[in-house]
């Protein structure tokens, strides 16, 4: 998938930035709480009529352990050019910090072996290995230099998610090497993702392992997914992913190029924004809503609570009544940092996701 243009990733950042600050439900410890993991979809019943059905549903990705790959050997310095055109060189990997708003770069870390480096972690990084390390964000996405400089890290890999953008200048100019990968998210991205992640620390081998262990773990998921959606086009489930946000009264259809609709297609589904030339991420209109007429939304859980529930979007989003979707209160939640973040725990967010829409009787 070709990436966006810079102004879009600007405008996805501070989007999914809004998204992850207000609707991520957060432990006392700052770890992201997704609730009880859904059913793997080889232990579900698929619904014989995946459009007829009434009522929403809630999923969650299953966690599952760091299986790092150790070998072969760092090779440092490393020198790169990063996704802002700046070179850098790493000389150092024994402080890492990994930061993003997805919770993805921390986990690549993990994985690729650096696990015992890490001194430090973003409110999104939920996964139980990286729970004892300091949190260094602040009021939910906000880097904090002096809880950054306080952990004296070696190298920092980060994007262009959070913020504010001074603080990373900030770090630059105190000669902390940082990485700027590429913050667009897709599923046809993650192993170049994980391979910008892996040339940064010196062991891009092994980046190029887990990039083919991750993609294997999607295809072999996508497979599944299709082999229990809907053969006939005519069956299968038109789908939109709606941005909702109603303590501010903002309300976005993401489209073309943002991610859901990569997810969509993977999920058997019909991106109806495709067919409406919806591109990237665009305030909701109800012109665009009622002419997609969407079987099924996918939204963030903090999304879908801040509007207190299906009977408040419907009530919030008129139009959404005029659709199937909303006439049948079909809408499937996912929690925030994990329905758009494209890891590589990305083929079990697809599953659990695949469970709410094909098997809605075992969600939540």
């Amino acid at each position: 998938m070709t990436s966006l243009p810079r102004p879009l990733l600007a405008v996805a950042g501070a989007l999914l930035s809004l998204a992850l600050l207000s609707g991520c439900s957060t432990a006392a410890d700052g770890s992201t709480d997704a609730g009880p993991a859904t059913p793997a979809l080889a232990d579900v019943t698929p619904v014989a009529n995946p459009k007829a059905w009434e009522g929403p549903s809630s999923v969650a990705a299953p966690a599952s352990p760091i299986e790092a790959i150790t070998e072969p050997a760092q090779a440092l310095p490393a020198t790169v050019t990063d996704a802002q055109g700046t070179a850098v060189t790493v000389t150092d990997t024994s402080r890492i910090l990994a930061l993003d708003i997805y919770g993805s770069l921390s986990r690549i870390v993990f994985e690729l072996g650096f696990g015992e480096q890490v001194v430090g972690r973003d409110v999104s990084s939920g996964f139980a290995e990286i729970a004892d390390r300091p949190l260094v964000t602040q009021n939910g996405h906000d880097l904090n230099a002096e809880a950054i400089l306080a952990l004296a890290p070696t190298v920092i890999v980060t994007d262009t998610s959070l913020g504010p953008w001074d603080t990373i200048l900030q770090l630059r100019d105190t000669g902390v090497p940082v990485i700027v990968v590429d913050s667009h998210r897709s599923l046809a991205g993650t192993g170049e993702l994980i391979g910008q992640v892996a040339a940064g620390l010196g062991v891009p081998a092994r980046g190029d392992q887990l990039a083919a262990r991750t993609g294997a773990e999607i295809d072999a998921a996508v497979a599944a997914i299709a082999a229990v959606a809907p053969a006939d086009p005519a069956e299968r489930l038109r789908i939109v992913f709606l941005y909702v946000r109603g303590q501010a009264g903002v309300y976005y259809l993401f489209g073309q190029g943002s991610g859901a609709d990569d997810l969509v297609t993977a999920l058997g589904g019909i991106d109806v924004s495709a067919e409406i030339g919806w591109i990237g991420m665009r305030p909701l209109t109800d012109e665009g809503l009622v002419a997609a007429a969407p079987d099924l939304v996918l939204v963030m859980t903090g999304g879908l609570e801040s509007v207190d529930g299906v009977d408040g979007l419907l009530e919030a989003v008129p139009a959404l009544q005029q659709t199937p979707a909303g006439q049948h209160r079909r809408v499937v939640d996912m929690p925030d940092s994990q329905i758009l973040s494209f890891g590589p725990d990305s083929a079990r967010v697809l599953e659990a996701l695949a469970v709410g829409l094909y098997a809605p009787d075992a969600a939540r």
